[in-house]
């Protein structure tokens, strides 16, 4: 349980650490733009790949001290303090290493590879064990502290279409500061640290590494990728998700319960319904994916309606 609630101390991120010639190169990371403010990076991102594409190459980096128009999932929108969180969003322009474009169907797995990678940064900077939820969350012992969102940039003269993947990390929000009851950050989960530059780094640096491997295998997620298990069968690995009742709700009032079995190639969750019958659920079609317990039975701790 949380101590009485000072505001924790808020440094900025270090911008010469994050601007470092060596850490740059070493990652593939053409430029890294830390602002004080804005209203969101990945809106600022998409305007940015719009107006000028030859200014955002592929893995340009925008963090933002604070963010006053942050957008989720369902264009859900939320607020933290300033300097409480990591919030940043990186242009994706994806080829492989003779530079050909990987197929678009790959690309509903860039959100995954992401939250696997924060995944990673958590438990070595900050000694934190955390789990994947389906299809962009990052969770500690049940609980939301980052989310991701992935969104494809215009098409424009036939060049590869861009993503921009924004990623929301909480890292000292106190337990008043929450914006949901579900959610926790780094501050209360016993953090071996609480640096966001650490922590921005590290990220950044996983990313760079499995992005680039899934590039070079043409965004197959069955290849084995970075020296290891292929992407699929790392993110199946730390899914928590998977083998649990769920309740999905699609768009027009559509729901679909079941058991959530596997992911598909394309990162799509494949749902087994009481009748056996198999159901696939995209990332653009779910309304709210919820742990669910059939009425009557008891509920334990993850299972709600």
């Amino acid at each position: 349980m949380e101590a009485a609630q000072e505001t924790p101390d808020r440094p900025p991120l270090d911008r010469g650490a994050l601007g470092d010639a060596a850490f740059l190169s070493a990652n593939g990371i053409p430029q890294l733009s830390v602002v004080e403010s804005t209203g969101s990076t990945n809106a600022d991102l998409l305007h940015g790949v719009t107006v000028d594409p030859q200014a955002w190459p592929d893995l340009s980096v925008l963090a933002a001290e604070y963010q006053s128009a942050a957008r989720g999932r369902l264009d859900r929108h939320w607020e933290a303090p300033a300097r409480s969180s990591v919030s940043v969003s990186i242009v994706l322009r994806p080829v492989n290493a003779e530079g050909r474009p990987l197929p678009t169907q790959s690309y509903s797995w860039l959100s995954l590879l992401a939250a696997l990678a924060l995944r990673e940064a958590l438990l070595e900077t900050a000694g934190i064990p955390a789990e994947l939820k389906w299809p962009n969350d990052v969770l500690v012992r049940g609980k939301k502290i980052a989310g991701i969102l992935a969104q494809l940039g215009p098409l424009g003269d036939g060049a590869v279409p861009p993503v921009v993947l924004g990623t929301g990390l909480n890292v000292t929000l106190t337990a008043s500061e929450l914006p949901v009851p579900t959610a926790t950050s780094v501050l209360l989960e016993q953090p071996a640290t609480v640096d966001r530059t650490a922590l921005l780094k590290s990220y950044l640096s996983r990313f760079a590494t499995l992005y680039r491997s899934f590039c070079n295998a043409d965004g197959d997620p069955a290849a084995g990728m970075a020296g290891g298990p292929s992407l699929h069968k790392r993110v199946e690995h730390v899914l928590t998700t998977l083998g649990k009742q769920v309740r999905a709700q699609l768009p027009g009032d559509h729901e679909i319960i079941g058991h959530a079995s596997r992911l598909d190639d394309y990162g799509s969750l494949l749902v087994v319904d009481a009748g056996g019958h198999e159901h696939l659920v995209t990332a653009g079609d779910v309304v709210h994916l919820r742990p669910w317990t059939p009425p009557g039975e008891a509920r334990g701790e993850s299972g709600y309606a």
